[in-house]
């Protein structure tokens, strides 16, 4: 019994370089990923969320472990985690973004996020920024990785310059 738990180890020892290359997203704060793009310009991607959404955690624990989204994301975007609702003031564009706090005991939504979202809030949402920190558009809901590559496919490449995503996907 013994030579057999021996050899279970030895086998799951010489089997982890080949699951330890995989790579997560990179992520970073907005303030980072503004910082990046003055010297090393890419497009921004934004995952906005919350802490009591689940399907934003479903995200989290699905599609952006995809080691084909991944690797893109970190090749074409910087990636960042957002929390709509996070106390933290962001100084971006000249102004200056807050969270004034909710009602009721609930947590308030930062003005960052709802600027973002365009005060659409739905969780989670993608925003998608060009190099020059400017929005693209905003892509709310849960997507599983099959759904939401070609989405990150589509800004990536720029296919967004000439053509509708319906004319992208075909």
């Amino acid at each position: 019994m013994n030579m057999k738990k021996t050899l279970i180890a030895f086998i799951i020892l010489i089997s982890l370089p080949l699951f330890g290359n995989a790579q997560g997203i990179n992520w970073m704060t907005f303030e980072e990923a503004v910082a990046l793009n003055e010297t090393a310009p890419k497009k921004i991607f934004i995952d906005v969320f919350t802490d009591w959404c689940g399907w934003c955690k479903r995200m989290d624990q699905t599609t952006f472990q995809n080691p084909e989204v991944a690797a893109y994301m970190n090749e074409n975007f910087y990636a960042v985690k957002f929390d709509a609702e996070s106390d933290k003031p962001i100084e971006f564009a000249g102004y200056k973004f807050i969270n004034e706090g909710g009602k009721n005991g609930r947590k308030g939504t930062h003005q960052l996020a709802a600027a973002l979202l365009q005060g659409r809030l739905s969780y989670p949402s993608y925003v998608f920024m060009d190099e020059k920190n400017q929005l693209l558009t905003v892509a709310p809901g849960y997507m599983e990785a099959k759904d939401f590559l070609p989405v990150l496919k589509y800004f990536g490449t720029d296919a967004y310059l000439n053509q509708t995503f319906k004319d992208y996907i075909k």
